[in-house]
């Protein structure tokens, strides 16, 4: 069996490049250029015929190591729990109240760009601290 090299993570939503740019500055991502005969991602998006503008946009990790994010528009809105979501690790390695005051600096920067605070998970004798949030478009994303 081959071994996966690469791998994106597709998020649906109504407003990809709004969305993207949000998880750009969650992650430390960027917008990665536009197709080389454009010069920017808007003169690209002019081309394009109206139905297919605004349809999709991504942002990547600068150092190559983390996956692509790809935003795909659809005409749907969210309506459940999503089945898979993104763990910022903000905490890795840190426990107990060190690791809560972490988590509750990083929630808070994100909340000031836009997530929203679902819940806080405080640590037991099993697990450690862990914050729920939702980002611009209402998928949850956690805060470990």
């Amino acid at each position: 069996m081959p071994k996966v090299q690469h791998f994106q993570v597709t998020f649906d939503c109504a407003e990809p490049e709004r969305v993207a740019r949000f998880w750009c500055e969650v992650l430390g991502y960027v917008v990665p250029p536009p197709p080389e005969e454009f010069a920017s991602w808007d003169e690209y998006t002019s081309s394009l015929p109206p139905e297919q503008r605004d349809a999709d946009f991504a942002c990547v990790d600068p150092t190559g190591v983390g996956p692509r994010l790809y935003f795909q528009r659809v005409p749907e809105g969210k309506i459940v729990k999503n089945r898979v979501h993104l763990d910022v690790r903000a905490g890795a390695g840190l426990v107990g109240a060190e690791r809560l005051a972490v988590l509750e600096a990083e929630a808070a920067r994100l909340i000031a760009l836009g997530a929203t605070h679902v819940l806080t998970q405080y640590a037991d004798e099993e697990n450690e601290s862990c914050i729920t949030l939702q980002d611009i478009e209402g998928n949850e994303f956690c805060v470990d």
